[in-house]
This record gives structure tokens, sequence and C-alpha cells, in this order.
């Protein structure tokens, strides 16, 4: 299969290039697209056959459930039920933009593969022109998890997608880089109070400014099916091992100095102003305690380094205010939960 990919931007007429790939949707393909978080791999939520293309083309585990998108709020009643006040709420806060929420889903609609051993449905409408102007031109919902291969740093440049599904999928539209740079945030409405399933860009603070308290949970409980993505595989991760440490140089220094006595190269991934001469590869991410341009950055950093030698990988950590916990969040999957231990 050959992958196409055209450039869409908001000074030039894309009606053409929306069609093309309406048309690939409709006839139960996939197609790759931005949004403010990442680039998405869509397939029409309500075609099982073309859903299951999503889960060949990435290799994702068949029990990863999707996120639906939306390009009109109203549509989420024709997917979900149990809708409450807070959910109204939170949808005219954050809607469009980077919340997924999670509802009991209307049976018979959304395809199987879509909420694999659940009975709800996680939405969201998201926050990129492209994204909204793909949507309202199909006019029905697709299922859109990241457009990498499963267990890759997420994309949030098409030239990512391209690398990693080349000759997969049929057509990646080009919006240029993303802006949020990690995954939306999941909430579950169906839990009281409310369980933040995976943080993202809309934090627990904002949340909790509109509707109250919320609770997080950082694994699925037992042996349920997870209810969200990003709950039960490695995430993110690069080519060569991570390993999460603490923020400080002499700590850094001295474990890039065992690791040399080892025989290894090490790439570390912090902020701009941690100077660590000894590394033999340094990506910097942003200003410290600057958790949204750390979040933007990070995963073009982690794609980073699989264009190095480096045999070990140090994400410094970060702490955890705002978007900091997204970021932790997805350094930890990365890592498989590893910490450099001296």
């Amino acid at each position: 299969m050959e992958t196409e990919q055209i450039s869409v931007d908001n000074h030039q007429d894309n009606d053409k290039n929306y069609r093309r790939a309406v048309d690939i949707l409709t006839s139960g393909g996939v197609v790759a697209f931005p949004t403010e978080t990442v680039y998405g791999l869509g397939a029409l939520a309500t075609d099982e056959q073309a859903v299951r293309k999503i889960f060949e083309a990435k290799g994702r585990p068949s029990d990863n459930p999707l996120i639906v998108h939306i390009g009109q709020q109203e549509e989420v009643h024709k997917y979900a039920t149990g809708i409450t006040e807070d959910g109204e709420k939170l949808m005219a806060t954050f809607w469009p933009g980077s919340l997924t929420l999670i509802f009991e889903k209307i049976p018979g609609i959304i395809a199987p593969s879509v909420t694999p051993g659940v009975e709800t449905v996680a939405i969201r409408m998201p926050d990129h022109p492209v994204a909204l102007a793909l949507l309202q031109t199909l006019h029905g919902p697709l299922a859109a998890p990241s457009a990498n291969r499963s267990g890759k740093p997420s994309p949030t440049e098409a030239a990512h997608v391209f690398e990693d599904l080349q000759g997969r999928i049929p057509l990646i539209l080009d919006g240029g880089q993303t802006g949020v740079g990690v995954e939306s945030t999941v909430l579950d409405m169906t839990t009281n109070p409310p369980t933040i399933l995976r943080p993202g860009g809309v934090t627990r603070e904002m949340i909790e400014e509109v509707i109250g308290p919320v609770k997080a949970e950082s694994k699925a409980p037992g042996e349920q099916a997870p209810r969200s993505p990003g709950m039960k595989y490695m995430h993110y991760a690069p080519e060569a091992p991570l390993f999460v440490i603490e923020p400080d140089a002499t700590i850094i220094g001295e474990a890039i100095a065992a690791l040399h006595v080892e025989g290894k190269r090490v790439a570390v991934i912090g902020p701009d102003d941690l100077t660590i001469p000894t590394a033999d590869w340094y990506f910097a991410l942003g200003p410290r305690h600057n958790n949204e341009a750390m979040a933007a950055h990070l995963y073009r950093a982690l794609r980073q380094c699989d264009l190095t030698a480096a045999d070990v990988i140090l994400g410094v950590e970060t702490d955890l205010t705002g978007v900091g916990a997204a970021v932790m969040n997805r350094l930890t999957k990365a890592a498989d939960g590893k910490r450099y231990m001296s």
C-alpha cells in the first residue's frame, strides 16, 4: 500500500482534500489526522471491519479500547446515555478540547472493537481545525488512537506518522505540529466521584474548578477490561531502555559516569537549564517548571533518542503540578515503571 501525505492548513481551499479523506473513511479505510494533542489514526466508529484496520495498522492489542471523536457536541447523545449535569458542564467548558469523557454506551451503535469488554464509551470533541473539518465533513464519529505503531512514542508531526505507518495506511492529513503534545485527559463519568483514568492537557485542578472533587486511578483495577487507553500496556517507549531519574545534576552526572564505565552511551531528556556536559546526547524539553512546554516536546525528544546510538535514556522527572502529571505519566509508561537506582 502506498501512503499519501496531503498538507492541509487554514490558508487554502481544502474541500478536495477532506473529500478524499472522507471517501476513504466511508469506504471502510483509515486516515491519519492531526488533533491538538497528537496525530490520530481514524476509522468510522460504527464500522467494525474498518475499526479492525486500526488495530492491524498499529499492531495494537485487541482489548485496548479506542476513543470516539465527534465534530459537534450534541452528537454525544447519539452514542452515550446517562449523561449527568456534571458531564454537561464539562462539555460546555472543555469541548472542543483535550478532555475525553466516559459514559454508558447506547448498545448496538458503536462497533464492538471500539469498546472491548465494557459497556462504556469514551468520547471527545477535538480542538483542532483539521480534525473538526474532517469530522464535520464526514458527519460521523471516528474511533481514533494515536497514529503510531503500538507501544512507540505518539506522533506530534505528520513525519512521525509516516515513519511508523508508511505502507500500512492510505492517507495522512498533514496539519503541522500538534500543540498540547500529550494525549487527552480521560475522565470516567460512570463513577462517583468521577475518576481520572489518564492525565492529560486538561488538569485535575481545571476539572475540579468546574464540578468539584474527582479521584485519580493509575491502573486498571483487578482483572477488569480497561475502560481507557493507556491503562494496561507499556506505551510511548523509545528503542533504548528508559529510566526515570531525579532532577539533580549531581545524581544524573554520577549515573552517566557509572553507565560510561559499563561502556554504555547515554541520552538525557530534561529541562533547558539542566547542565549535564557528560551526557552523550541531551534533548531539552523546555524551561524547568514549564510543564506545558515539556509536554509539547516530550514525544519528539523520545523519537530523537531513536536517531542516536544511545544504549540508555535517562528521563528527568518533573513536578506534578498542572500538566506535569501527564508528563510523568507518559515518562513512567515509557520507562515501564523503571527508575535509575545508583
